[in-house]
């Protein structure tokens, strides 16, 4: 853990010189979300046994737990008496995990190749699915308002996703047990390196604590529920589903991510509650330090 966090801490340290500033972390993060990540993405699940990694019980819990607190957290919302646009930020941030930039680098550093495997593989089931209730939990606060919302955007944010597309690619290269051309692959080794680096260093980067400016009682509420309910439930349902391993760990992981930075753009976006998001992102990647370790200890304590 402390591994990862470090990377990030580099990050924030080099904002804080100078050598990284506002329009150069946006092209860098528009770079690392367009070219490494999707090519990592890629190159991972297609070298991986599909049979092997794909676990349709953890499928099924992490994308009801992502339902489940969805629903409780914007009905919560809606009992508190929030008003619209923190209503949609607050529910956007307890289901919304920073699964790549954060989940992935931990799970990787935990359970190497085999680990990525199965993380990506649900990431790319996740993905839609967790940009499909954020758009909606934006959105339904207000619905009487004038905002209007294109097609075009829904096809960007789900169908034209390079994260999406490049995971079901690399899922149908494993099924199909595709090759990947020698040239290709050691070129793809060679992206594949400064992908997770790179979304360490942006995450850093991005990192202000003069955005803390939303409610922190809320903050402190979300973050709670983002990286102890959830991953907490995940896992009582994995194992009730007789889940155990890597594949438990994986969604205890993955599940527990703190809040999406994407949810900050998206909320933005959408004239949500962009200040409370942004609180709710660097309380929950901060304090995911202590709970990614207790996880970790635990499941190592488990023999997983």
């Amino acid at each position: 853990v402390l591994s990862v966090f470090l990377v990030i801490g580099l990050g924030f340290m080099l904002r804080g010189t100078g050598l990284v500033d506002g329009e150069f972390l946006s092209r860098l993060n528009r770079l690392v979300y367009y070219v490494p990540l999707p090519i990592m993405f890629f190159y991972k699940i297609a070298q991986a046994d599909f049979s092997a990694s794909f676990n349709p019980q953890l499928l099924f819990s992490t994308i009801v737990m992502v339902v489940v607190i969805c629903l409780l957290s914007y009905l919560y919302a809606g009992f508190r008496k929030y008003e619209p646009k923190m209503h949609g930020a607050f529910s956007q941030s307890c289901c919304r995990g920073n699964l790549v930039y954060v989940g992935l680098p931990i799970i990787y550093s935990a359970y190497g190749e085999e680990g990525f495997a199965v993380a990506g593989i649900m990431i790319g089931f996740m993905t839609p699915l967790v940009n499909f209730c954020s758009i909606l939990v934006l959105l339904l606060p207000r619905q009487r308002s004038d905002h209007d919302i294109r097609v075009s955007f829904w096809v960007h944010q789900i169908a034209l996703n390079p994260l999406i597309i490049a995971s079901f690619l690399g899922i149908t290269w494993s099924i199909l047990a595709l090759p990947i051309p020698l040239v290709l692959a050691e070129s793809f080794e060679i992206v594949s390196g400064m992908a997770m680096p790179l979304a360490l260093l942006v995450i850093g980067a991005s990192f202000s604590f003069a955005e803390l400016r939303g409610d922190m009682v809320a903050t402190a509420m979300a973050s709670f529920v983002k990286l102890t309910l959830m991953p907490v439930l995940t896992g009582a349902l994995l194992i009730l589903l007789g889940v155990r391993g890597v594949e438990l760990g994986v969604g205890i992981l993955l599940t527990g991510a703190p809040a999406a930075s994407a949810g900050y753009i998206l909320a933005q976006q959408l004239k949500s509650d962009s200040d409370l998001t942004s609180s709710i992102i660097m309380v929950s990647t901060l304090v995911s330090i202590l709970t990614y370790t207790l996880y970790l200890y635990l499941l190592k304590i488990a023999g997983i």
